[in-house]
């Protein structure tokens, strides 16, 4: 593998790299039209996951306003005020509750996510109570959480943002899906799921830009001039032989002051960080490539698939071979 000088720049980006890596895709489920009374609640992710996207490890769901107003928040917790062009997130999977007056509860089925053999999406859902007018597109997000998946364990339990502010393209993709949630056209489902991922990307990049100054995790190290760089070179060279000291002079920071300010704003030593990395690497060969432990163990940077599979089983909790052949049974376990 070719050799950098310290110093030299790095052009991966990470948040891609990452999203890439754990695979992920959208799925639009709902139009729904709705007017006050209404209360629609949803299942907590985990459970509604086999229904909506079978075979994802994680799914988040998602809500665009497309017209009106509506409350909307975590059960139990104090719901939010959401208008036209807000979209909400819910990173973590919780069960929430869109109304149309706050305090309000829904029903519950997991027959709403069941999809009609040779339906087509989205769903259109209708609630009139004869009050004003709310009408928005929900979706789905899913991606894998294991091995590791450091984006998921930094997100909060919801994200709000306004397709309205700061125009750009959010709002052209938000005009998009509600373009194509009322067309009908052929191939809208692969639009609506494409538009979803890139608002959820969009959304994200928002998220970051907001953190306060003394905010910690994934996303505010790479946003660290230092441990951003060090981040970005990890992931631009998963196999390289760092160690902090290498990763150290590419930051260009010192040893000790690298290690610290990574272990404080990423929450793990610079050299753990990259061991579950490479093993998320090589889940993802494993299960997408056929290849074999050896090939990629070589890919992420073992020499020995001993040492590498000693590694895996580590982080992973079972051999590679192990779990490439659960991931496969997974796969094809009827839903």
């Amino acid at each position: 593998m070719p050799q950098r000088g310290a110093g030299a720049p790095v052009s991966t980006d990470v948040l891609s790299d990452v999203l890439r890596a754990v695979r992920l895709t959208g799925a639009v489920y709902f139009s729904v039209d709705a007017s006050a009374p209404f209360a629609a609640e949803a299942l907590p992710a985990r459970e509604v996951a086999p229904h909506v996207m079978p075979g994802v490890e994680h799914v988040l769901e998602y809500h665009l306003i497309t017209q009106g107003n509506c409350w909307a928040g975590i059960v139990g917790e104090e719901p939010v005020l959401l208008h036209e062009g807000d979209i909400i997130v819910f990173p973590q999977g919780d069960p929430h509750i869109m109304s149309s007056t706050p305090g309000m509860r829904g029903q519950t089925s997991l027959d709403t996510y069941r999809r009609p053999v040779g339906s087509r999406l989205p769903f259109s859902l209708s609630e009139q109570g004869g009050g004003a007018r709310t009408q928005m597109v929900c979706g789905f997000l899913g991606y894998d959480a294991r091995p590791f998946n450091p984006l998921l364990a930094t997100l909060p339990r919801t994200l709000r943002v306004s397709a309205r502010e700061g125009g750009g393209w959010l709002e052209a993709l938000a005009n998009l899906a509600v373009a194509e949630t009322t067309a009908g056209r052929t191939g809208g489902e692969c639009v609506l799921a494409r538009a979803s991922e890139l608002m959820f990307v969009e959304v994200i990049r928002r998220y970051v830009a907001t953190l306060p100054p003394e905010q910690t995790g994934w996303l505010a190290g790479l946003r660290d001039p230092f441990v951003g760089r060090a981040l970005a070179a990890l992931h631009d060279r998963p196999a390289e032989p760092w160690t902090v000291e290498s990763l150290a002079r590419e930051a260009a920071l010192s040893r000790s002051a690298l290690a610290e300010r990574f272990a404080h704003l990423v929450g793990e030593a610079p050299m753990q960080y990259l061991t579950r990395w490479r093993m998320q690497l090589a889940a993802t060969l494993l299960r997408t490539r056929a290849a074999s432990v050896f090939e990629a163990a070589v890919e992420v940077g073992y020499a020995s698939e001993a040492a590498f599979s000693r590694a895996f089983k580590k982080i992973v909790g079972v051999p590679p071979a192990a779990w490439r052949e659960g991931r496969r049974t997974d796969a094809t376990a009827p839903v």
